[in-house]
């Protein structure tokens, strides 16, 4: 074949400038998603559907004595109603959680094994105990009313620290003292030693506030059975199709193949749409007995009852300095929330996590975590952004604040004491991992630059003047992401021209068809608008580990650049078949295949169309296509540095966040448009959460913050201007050299927020506030300081 130059190769530079790494290109999604265009679950019907409606303790706990059915069964409408015991009966397996953690004594962690209906004993308001399904949503709902659970209640606990000692109510017989997990990490004698030698221990006792998970989108279901194959379909919003798939096979008791999740838009999850519910075991059974499929969808105050939720913690921190003030050990003693039921990675952000984060950007020597993750009458605990990250950060930076403020030193100059040094890189860390790249001080110094954090004293002056405190805090964060895992890079060439990627990572408003086609475009060079994203259909996605803990784009980006150099190897082939060459003298660069030295060469979209038609001799590849799983990835050290600024009116305690700045080290930036919208989207959870989100209960167990009237949401006003800046140090664990990006708004906002609030109210002696930091929480510590004063 006589080959030619031609102006694609032009085109294809000028295409790969603007689409290439590090450009900010707009999201593909934006033109469906922003047009209202967007596909959901709840969009979707089958013909012939029916409709679930649960049914719900309202007793945090007891005992379940019976359960009516009798006059639901009758209602117009009705097509069944069943209870946990029906569900027994058709040996489901329980729900689980596979996380391998072990307690200080070597012993596994225990195991709730939830069934999807309560059988004997309900555990927390809103615990499912019996499920209809119906003709309509109102015939559905009419009939639930009418199920009569007869359950006889016991006392409840919901405080964690309160469940652990003798005589609480306890949960579960094979569970002493509601512990499931006595988590210790560290080496205690070297810790107690080097605490006994410090110069100085600054501790503090901090709560760490349970958050509601509040999605875009509720979660919603519709189940399918096909009776000729024996199979399961079930659409539902998830984080990674081929996870859940596997994990619903298990609690189905089926073969993985027969289970099929589909799943179209996602209207957020953050953590919580990560693993199995009961609603979705409940609508499978149905759809299979009934012969028809059956859609499920929450409501917000259930949603507030069912969803998992996050954080949930209640800390002893302790940090150890020498008369330098460089940290020497830090260690955490305390008690991480479960909820009444483990499942999905629930204990795992209450302890391992939160003690791989701890250690943060600084130097310590020594580490310990000694955290108890127990049981109360409360709904589930689950991952939530950052799930463990934000915490840890949280506590090591209240810590160093009030350690400086305790020894007398200068709370900038005592974090530069402590920063990890660029020529101590790759730094082995107390908490067992080793961070392979970072310029933390520089990414510190950027964010004092940026803020003007010289002239924050002649801004305090002027708050002063207008009546209202002024206080600003700098807050470094260090994230740990996902563990290590493989991910699945399969690259095909459609016959109309266009080049779908699969992959087992999922997008749920992260925007990932734009950044993974960039990468795609700039590793094979073919065209970025021909690119598609297949992600949501476990039939397409053979293997995957879903999106979560920050791992999408070093995951998938992996996976693209490993497939990719596999395509280019049987590109590389063929074209030498069709250049009639030595396939050793084919070169590849910006989408063509060319002899070397010569002219003569094929672009790869003509060399796919060549190999679909069919006309190579044989031994030549009749496809480019590639079907690639990673080995394991390693995780990545994403950090940062924020500075908030806050004016608090003395009056009524209202803090306004009046400037907000951060610098973020992300390794290499695909796209720094989409990761402005991840860490603005973060920060805006980390300011919901220190000031005013927190999930409440009586001391019997009910709910007292059940919807949007008794939880607080930040809004716009709510949320200040940021100006974000970057300062990279690219991975050297993968390819492309990114870092996450996704959780590290928390992370960041969490803690700069809370001591800019500490440091307006030192002006009236208060060093000690929890999250939130509500108007009347505030103004609360502010009256009782002045109460102190004039005494």
């Amino acid at each position: 074949m006589q080959g030619h130059t031609s102006p694609s190769s032009l085109d294809n530079a000028i295409a790969l400038q603007k689409y290439g790494v590090g450009q900010p290109v707009r999201r593909k999604e934006d033109d469906t998603l922003v047009r209202g265009k967007g596909k959901y679950t709840d969009d979707f019907s089958l013909p012939g559907q029916a409709y679930c409606w649960m049914v719900r303790s309202s007793h945090a706990h007891g005992i379940i004595r019976g359960i009516e059915t009798a006059a639901a069964r009758t209602m117009p409408g009705v097509l069944g109603v069943w209870t946990g015991k029906d569900l027994e009966a058709a040996g489901y397996n329980p729900f689980t959680c596979g996380l391998p953690l072990k307690s200080r004594d070597g012993s596994a962690l225990l195991q709730t094994n939830r069934p999807a209906l309560a059988i004997d004993k309900v555990r927390f308001v809103g615990d499912p105990v019996a499920f209809v399904v119906a003709e309509t949503p109102a015939q559905a709902r009419d009939a639930a009313e009418a199920v009569s659970p007869d359950i006889a209640p016991l006392p409840a606990v919901t405080d964690a620290a309160e469940a652990t000692k003798p005589g609480a109510p306890q949960l579960y017989d094979h569970i002493p003292n509601n512990i499931a997990l006595d988590y210790h990490y560290g080496d205690t004698a070297k810790i107690d030693a080097a605490f006994a030698a410090a110069a100085h221990v600054t501790r503090l006792d901090i709560v760490n506030t349970r958050v509601a998970v509040v999605t875009m989108e509720p979660r919603v279901a519709l189940a399918a059975y096909d009776k000729t194959s024996q199979r399961f379909t079930l659409q539902v919003p998830t984080q990674g199709v081929s996870g859940n798939k596997a994990t619903l096979a298990k609690i189905l008791n089926v073969p993985n193949d027969k289970v099929r999740i589909l799943t179209p838009n996602v209207g957020g999850s953050f953590g919580m749409k990560n693993v199995s519910y009961p609603e979705y075991t409940c609508i499978l059974h149905a759809a299979k007995l009934l012969g028809r499929p059956v859609k499920w969808t929450d409501e917000r105050s259930t949603s507030f009852l069912s969803d998992s939720q996050g954080r949930g913690q209640l800390i002893h921190a302790e940090l150890a300095l020498d008369a330098d003030g460089k940290f020497i050990a830090v260690r955490l003693q305390g008690y991480g929330n479960l909820g009444a039921y483990i499942t999905g990675v629930a204990p795992g952000p209450l302890s391992l996590n939160t003690g791989k984060n701890l250690a943060s950007v600084y130097r310590t020597p020594l580490l310990g975590v000694d955290i108890k993750t127990v049981l109360t009458n409360t709904t589930l605990m689950g991952a939530y952004r950052g799930a463990g990250r934000p915490e840890a950060n949280y506590y090591m930076e209240r810590l160093i604040d009030r350690a400086a403020d305790e020894m007398g030193i200068n709370r900038l100059t005592l974090r530069k004491r402590n920063f990890i040094k660029p020529s101590q890189l790759p730094f082995a860390a107390a908490s067992g991992v080793i961070y392979d790249s970072g310029d933390f001080a520089g990414v510190f110094n950027k964010a004092l630059e940026i803020s003007d954090h010289a002239n924050f004293a002649r801004r305090k002056k002027e708050s002063r003047k207008n009546g209202k405190l002024r206080g600003i805090a700098v807050g470094s964060y260090l994230e740990v992401t996902a563990p290590p895992s493989g991910e699945l890079g399969k690259i095909t060439f459609e016959p109309d021209g266009s080049v779908k990627l699969t992959t087992g990572t999922l997008d749920y408003g992260q925007g990932h068809a734009t950044p993974f086609a960039q990468v795609l475009s700039a590793q094979l060079g073919v065209p970025f608008e021909k690119i598609l994203l297949e992600q949501n259909d476990s039939d397409l996605v053979r293997f995957g580990n879903g999106t979560g803990g920050s791992r999408s784009i070093t995951a998938t980006g992996q996976a693209i650049v490993e497939a990719a150099a596999l395509v280019i190897a049987k590109g590389k082939q063929a074209a030498a078949h069709l250049l009639e060459a030595s396939e050793g003298d084919i070169e590849f660069a910006g989408g063509r295949f060319t002899i070397a030295g010569t002219d003569r060469a094929i672009g790869i979209m003509e060399l796919a169309q060549r190999l679909r038609e069919g006309k190579l001799p044989e031994g030549a590849p009749d496809t480019l296509d590639v079907d690639h799983a990673t080995k394991e990835i390693a995780s990545t050290f994403p950090n940062g540095c924020h500075v908030a600024e806050v004016e608090i009116d003395p009056e009524t305690g209202v803090v306004a966040i009046v400037r907000y700045f951060a610098v973020n080290d992300f390794g290499t930036v695909v796209n720094p448009m989409i990761v402005a919208g991840q860490l603005h989207g973060g920060v805006a959870q980390g300011i919901g959460q220190a000031l005013m989100e927190e999930v409440s209960y009586d001391p019997s167990g009910q709910p007292i913050t059940g919807s949007f009237m008794d939880y607080a949401l930040p809004r716009a006003e709510d949320i200040p201007p940021m100006e974000v800046s970057d300062h990279p140090s690219p991975a050297k664990s993968n390819p492309l050299g990114t870092k996450g990006c996704g959780e590290a708004g928390c992370a960041g906002s969490l803690v700069c927020v809370v001591n800019a609030v500490i440091d307006a109210l030192s002006d009236h002696g208060i060093k000690q506030i929890d999250m939130p930091l509500t108007p009347e929480r505030v103004w609360r510590a502010i009256q009782g300081a002045k109460a102190k004063q004039a005494a």
